[in-house]
């Protein structure tokens, strides 16, 4: 999987990304190999989804299946779903609680740590004093656990990788990104509020885009230019980590109605109102210090939403190079007053498959791949703002995007 991908990228470019980006199966494998199996974290799920000794949950790193469990100890462990004899993946349930790990094809069984603990028929079987079969003399139950992944968990938010010589967390974000991600979990307790998931028939590679792109937000959005959630003519900056790959749009706002931004706006409608204004029933929080959006992008795998007092975060799945699994996770604070949850709730309408919002990204998504796949010897074109990549005071820039690709190029040698 070392060998290069020959994607035809045209010059230095950060700029112009080639529709076969979003449509190679070479390419999409590499992807895999590079950003989501080696060299990177990827998030994997919330301590308060686990908080018994012997709870778990199964989830996604790329395409493969993992476990995320706390022991006995209330340490936390994330294991390959694959059992070490036939390969079996032999978790089906998304969550549960057990004393151990038993695979039924064959019933080995696994600790919590992903230790093999005992298999039948080790010593064989006696018959008319004849002992018949039996694994090898030297068979070592220590050297026939599951895959391990190294582990990382801050302010209650799980990661894992399975390159256990990936960079620390902290490290792997950067000082800038990391405030971000402290302002949010800074430690305080979490609530579960539910989850939401969707298919979208697009590369994963364009919902990254999509979070990192405050172009569209107030140009597609009839919900953001109109009530004043993210329009063009508000308080804002972009922030990246030195390489790129991660980034956060940041924003305050503002009282919305018709401005010079929502001029030739289709998507603004002056006329809409709310029959239900408990939606947009925002309360300030004293951890947002100021912005009132923060769309964190975490590269690979994770999108962190503070949108008002909305909080989730959006598993990215790759299912394949045009398809992705999207699992949104809603939460708040175990200190949250009954009346903050509902309005966290009410505000969640906003988002997931059919948010008010979120619905036109999953459509939007699955036209641009369509488009690229029409003819993957052209190339998107990421440049508002200019050609480089900096961060900016302000949302009409592309610059995030162009920061993510210079990135990708650099770790695919594309």
């Amino acid at each position: 999987m070392n060998a290069r991908v020959e994607i035809p990228w045209r010059g230095d470019s950060f700029s112009r990304v080639p529709f076969d980006v979003y449509c190679d199966p070479r390419a999409y494998e590499q992807e895999l190999q590079r950003f989501f199996y080696r060299g990177h974290w990827c998030y994997v799920g919330l301590e308060v989804e686990i908080p018994k000794p012997g709870d778990f949950k199964r989830s996604w790193i790329g395409e493969r299946s993992v476990i995320v469990v706390r022991n006995h100890d209330n340490s936390v462990h994330v294991v390959e779903n694959r059992c070490a004899h036939r390969g079996v993946q032999f978790c089906q349930e998304n969550f549960g609680q057990v004393k151990e790990f038993i695979c039924p094809y064959h019933q080995w069984n696994y600790d919590l740590t992903g230790r093999l603990m005992g298999l039948p028929f080790r010593r064989g079987v006696k018959r008319s004093g004849v002992v018949q079969g039996g694994m090898p003399a030297d068979f070592k139950t220590e050297e026939h656990g599951l895959t391990r992944l190294k582990v990382a968990t801050r302010g209650g938010v799980i990661f894992a990788s399975f390159d256990h010589d990936v960079p620390a967390f902290e490290a792997f974000l950067g000082p800038d990104v990391l405030g971000y991600f402290d302002r949010v979990f800074s430690g305080r307790p979490l609530s579960l509020l539910g989850y939401s998931r969707q298919r979208i028939p697009g590369n994963w590679k364009l919902m990254q885009e999509n979070i990192k792109d405050p172009y569209h937000p107030g140009l597609l959005h009839t919900w953001f230019v109109t009530f004043g959630l993210w329009r063009a003519d508000q308080e804002s900056k972009m922030v990246m980590d030195a390489t790129g790959r991660h980034a956060c749009m940041v924003s305050r706002r503002n009282s919305g109605g018709k401005s010079e931004v929502t001029q030739g706006v289709s998507s603004f409608k002056e006329q809409m109102k709310l029959n239900d204004d408990r939606v947009l029933d925002v309360v300030p929080e004293e951890f947002w210090n100021g912005p009132t959006v923060v769309m964190m992008t975490l590269f690979p795998s994770l999108i962190i939403q503070q949108q008002v007092n909305s909080l989730s975060t959006r598993h990215i799945v790759p299912r394949g190079e045009g398809v992705f699994d999207f699992v949104w996770t809603h939460f708040g604070f175990a200190d949250d007053t009954p009346e903050m949850t509902r309005r966290r709730l009410r505000q969640a309408n906003l988002f997931g498959p059919a948010g008010y919002v979120s619905a036109d990204d999953g459509e939007v998504v699955e036209m641009a791949q369509r488009g690229a796949a029409q003819n993957v010897e052209q190339a998107a074109i990421s440049e508002l703002d200019g050609r480089d990549v900096h961060n900016t005071d302000h949302m009409v820039t592309e610059t995030l995007i162009r920061g993510m690709y210079r990135y990708y190029r650099q770790v695919m040698d594309a």
